[in-house]
């Protein structure tokens, strides 16, 4: 697992989907911090190394990033901790269009 604060090429992103799951590979972003953790088999272990390292559970949203998929189909909003009812998040999912925005500028700034 590792915190991801400078960009990183595709190419790694691609290296670690073929050590992990193959196509994918698993992200927590931080919309706050502009920052995403990454290398895990649960976007849970993601989050605990976010909060560990000072990021606030409200600004943390999981993602599976395809990199062999065209740009604008890379980001899967998917995740068992989004769903936070209490944040009005009702679904696996990142149900805001405006949060969906942020973690994909995000991601396009530390993916290059």
């Amino acid at each position: 697992m590792k915190i991801i604060v400078e960009p990183i090429t595709l190419s790694e992103i691609k290296e670690i989907s073929k050590k992990t799951f193959g196509s994918l590979v698993k992200a927590v972003v931080d919309i706050e911090k502009n920052i995403m953790a990454i290398d895990a088999d649960l976007h849970s272990d993601l989050e605990a190394l976010l909060l560990e390292n000072g990021s606030a559970q409200k600004n943390l949203w999981g993602i599976n990033i395809h990199p062999d998929l065209p740009n604008e189909q890379m980001v899967e909003f998917d995740s068992v901790i989004n769903l936070r009812p209490s944040f009005g998040n009702r679904t696996r999912a990142v149900d805001s269009p405006q949060i969906q925005k942020e973690i994909i500028n995000i991601v396009n700034q530390l993916i290059k």
